[in-house]
């Protein structure tokens, strides 16, 4: 009887640890997605209706989307691809110091439905209640090349 109750109590103790290996790892990922999940649900604020439908007004040409590139690479301090990856992943060298980690730009899926002004209002003012500090040193010009850099990257070209 002791037995068959010790093998019950074993059962019964693996099933609600089975239970939790699987539903808590479940959880966490809800609340926190790795940075690689496509698509990656944000909340961000939206930007002013003024600043949120602009389109960007520098055209995809080799020397913009260059622009756009070095100061993602290297320009800025601390330089986009700290947080956000070399191929914007998401998966910087400083990526695993934040919570929520930084955007996964390499997602298409992600990047393509948000507007070029909500793009620029991101860079230009940061996103409260994440690590995304506001970059309103740059010139405007500046931030769209960005902005084309990061529909490259969407894009992977």
């Amino acid at each position: 009887m002791k037995q068959r109750a010790y093998i019950v109590g074993i059962r019964s103790g693996l099933a609600l640890l089975l239970a939790l290996l699987v539903v808590l790892p479940g959880q966490t990922a809800h609340r926190n997605p790795p940075a690689a999940e496509c698509p990656q649900p944000r909340f961000t604020g939206r930007a002013p209706e003024a600043v949120y439908n602009q389109v960007n007004p520098l055209k995809a040409s080799r020397s913009n989307r260059r622009a756009g590139r070095e100061l993602y690479e290297e320009a800025l301090q601390p330089a986009c691809a700290d947080c956000h990856g070399d191929s914007g992943e998401g998966n910087g060298p400083l990526a695993s110091q934040f919570e929520p980690q930084p955007r996964n730009f390499a997602c298409a899926e992600t990047v393509n439905g948000i507007p070029d002004g909500q793009l620029y209002w991101i860079v230009r003012n940061g996103s409260p209640g994440t690590a995304m500090p506001p970059f309103d040193f740059l010139e405007d010009e500046e931030i769209w090349q960005l902005v084309l850099h990061l529909r490259a990257l969407a894009n992977h070209d």
